[in-house]
């Protein structure tokens, strides 16, 4: 066999092409937050239409953004893209769908319509892989009961997969995160882990069958079963890890989060990953990003670093109770710090 016929028999791993992966490649949250610093309001933002009115915009960084078109009804929109997490096409296709789909229902509107956003190395990898990208996002979004209807691509250097999805909502039930209030526990609707096993994923090979379960999982029954028991503050547990998410959902509502550790759920694997050293920088400035906002006693690195990891399509963080989903904490009067882990 030729080296050249030997190179072309050897499987392509997608993540070999990316210099980040899945929500762990997002812009890291403190850099985020002086980007868009006075972008979300004063002067010069164009008003909502006349007979409309936005419920939830940019200035908390929700999920999705809400908007009020009459009495009853509310229109959701969300995009979300990302670099390969897995080197499986058709997972990523699947991962990164389910990922857009959960900005939708961590506010509690439900999807009605998707749009692709391909970016795609075109000389340099195979159309027929970003053929199964696609049709990972489209069964996930069929599954979700969302049909994508178009989209757009570019020839982009890296590639990158994602959806722009419009959604609907009750602007009387939606899930917020400046509506947490003291003496209400925090359920997680995920284990933790999916960030450092796809660092250990990218840099091995090695393939994690719990960590794909996790991250094409869809959060609509978490979503649905939040808003029947009344819950109104939530959100989605994604790039910023779980201790940055809860940061800005305590500092939104104005209290302090209590966080018990032993009770957070983790995948099997995370913490061998972390032991090994398979951490994704991400992670690394999540961690750094909120240690000044926390109280963390005297829990060592590797569980700090795991409750501060990347994760990409997590599950819901809700305040409240729900079926099937542990209770890791809880929200009380706001004190010294904005979180508290113990």
């Amino acid at each position: 066999m030729t080296s050249q016929a030997a190179a072309h028999s050897v499987p392509l791993r997608l993540t070999r092409y990316a210099h980040g992966g899945g929500c762990a490649c997002k812009i890291p949250p403190g850099e985020l937050e002086e980007l868009v610093a006075g972008l979300s309001d004063g002067p010069g933002l164009a008003p909502a239409p006349p007979g409309t009115e936005l419920l939830v915009g940019a200035a908390d960084g929700d999920d999705a953004a809400v908007l009020r078109v009459d009495g009853d009804r509310a229109v959701v929109s969300t995009a979300d893209f990302f670099t390969p997490v897995v080197d499986d096409p058709y997972d990523w296709g699947r991962i990164a769908a389910a990922n857009a789909l959960s900005d939708v229902y961590a506010v509690g509107g439900t999807p009605l319509m998707a749009l692709n956003l391909l970016g795609w190395p075109r000389d340099v990898l195979p159309a027929e892989l970003a053929r199964e990208v696609l049709r990972g996002g489209r069964d996930v979004a069929t599954a979700a009961g969302c049909p994508i209807a178009g989209g757009h691509s570019v020839d982009d250097p890296e590639p990158k997969y994602g959806l722009a999805v419009t959604g609907i909502a009750d602007p009387a039930r939606l899930l917020r995160l400046d509506a947490g209030r003291p003496g209400v526990p925090l359920s997680l609707t995920k284990p933790l882990g999916i960030g450092v096993l796809n660092a250990r994923h990218k840099a091995t090979g090695e393939v994690f069958p719990q960590a794909v379960a996790a991250m094409t999982a869809l959060n609509a029954d978490a979503s649905r079963l939040a808003l029947e028991r009344g819950v109104i503050c939530a959100t989605d547990v994604t790039g910023f890890g779980l201790l940055g998410h809860l940061y800005k959902l305590a500092r939104a509502s104005g209290v302090t989060a209590v966080v018990h550790a032993a009770a957070v759920p983790r995948l099997e694997g995370a913490r061998e990953a972390v032991r090994d050293g398979f951490v994704p920088g991400g992670t690394r400035r999540n961690l750094a990003w909120i240690a000044p906002h926390t109280d963390f006693g005297a829990l060592p690195e590797e569980e700090r670093l795991l409750l501060a990891d990347a994760q990409t399509s997590g599950g819901l963080l809700v305040a409240g109770e729900i079926p099937g989903a542990p209770v890791v904490g809880e929200l009380v009067p706001r004190g010294r710090h904005t979180l508290v882990v113990r």
